[in-house]
């Protein structure tokens, strides 16, 4: 959390719970050689900080990587595919999957190593996969 120049208190953490779930489905369901399991977060919620300097000058991107999850569910290699346009939030999406865990994908019974693309959305909007404990106020 942060205290921005009005005094009001603003949460910067970004989730990808939903976009990251979504993604992996897209990246995985081209075939191969046998039917592979896909990798699933084991995490709920991974935060990724919102650059400031961003926040506070209202700017909204989205950042499109390519990990690779290893056979024991851990990223070991980060790409940008697309760029946000902003640095700080390629930099921040990239800090951000570094702690990205998975429970790995299989292939016939055995663990395997994959590539998967996660979409790593800043925006001061609420997304409507992030809202399932929020109350509505007035």
């Amino acid at each position: 959390m942060s205290r921005p120049a009005g005094g009001h208190i603003v949460n910067r953490v970004l989730s990808i719970r939903g976009g990251a779930v979504a993604a992996l489905a897209l990246a995985m369901g081209c075939g191969g050689e046998g039917e592979i399991q896909q990798p699933t977060p084991l995490y709920g919620e991974i935060p990724i900080e919102y650059p400031l300097q961003l926040w506070d000058q209202d700017r909204e991107g989205e950042t499109l990587l390519r990990v690779r999850v290893t056979d024991t569910g851990d990223v070991d290699s980060i790409e940008v595919v697309e760029s946000a346009g902003e640095p700080a939030f390629d930099s921040a999406a990239v800090a951000g999957a570094r702690e990205l865990r998975f429970r790995p994908a299989r292939r016939n019974g055995k663990r395997i190593e994959v590539w998967a693309k996660v979409p790593v959305h800043f925006s001061k909007k609420p997304r409507p996969d992030t809202l399932g404990g929020m109350s509505s106020g007035g």
